[in-house]
This record gives C-alpha cells, structure tokens and sequence, in this order.
C-alpha cells in the first residue's frame, strides 16, 4: 500500500470519527479536537470541507450543529468570564 492512500485512510477515518463525535455529544469543534488529538483548524476542516465530500447526509448533520454551536457562542463565552470574575471576586 502506498503511503499516501495509508495517510488518506487515516484522514478519512479521522473526518467519521469527528463527526460521529460530535453528533453522538453534540460537541463542539474545540472538544472535538481534544478527543482526536488534532488542532481546532484541522477539525473543523475534517468537518466543513472533507466531511462533505465523504458523506454529505453525515456533513448536514454535523452543519447543523456546528449553526447551533455559533449561536450560542457569545452565551458560552459571557458564562466563562462571569464565572472568572466570581472565582477571582472569593480569592480575595
């Protein structure tokens, strides 16, 4: 086997592995590049891009949770910060 199909072997089950993670938790990108051991780009690259042309019904599933990640984002980042302040308000 050449070592170029083994390197696409390993990206393509990468880019299943990804989505399946992230459906099953409804994860989000940074969670799911800590579980596969890749950068947060590379994630969502495997997720976007790759994953579309490996298997567009699993990519509109993915999509639509990734949507949902972006809306909520700015919620996630104002509790991170809120709860910051309030360990930071009884250290004193």
């Amino acid at each position: 086997m050449k070592k170029s199909s083994v390197k696409n072997l390993v990206i393509y089950n990468r880019v299943l592995e990804s989505a399946n993670y992230i459906i099953e938790h409804n994860a989000t990108v940074r969670e799911t590049a800590k579980i596969t051991k890749v950068g947060k780009t590379t994630t969502h690259l495997d997720l976007t891009t790759r994953l579309e042309e490996i298997n567009p019904k699993l990519h509109k599933q993915v999509e639509e949770i990734l949507e949902n990640n972006k809306v909520k984002r700015h919620i996630r980042g104002g509790e991170a910060t809120r709860q910051k302040f309030l360990s930071m308000k009884n250290n004193k």
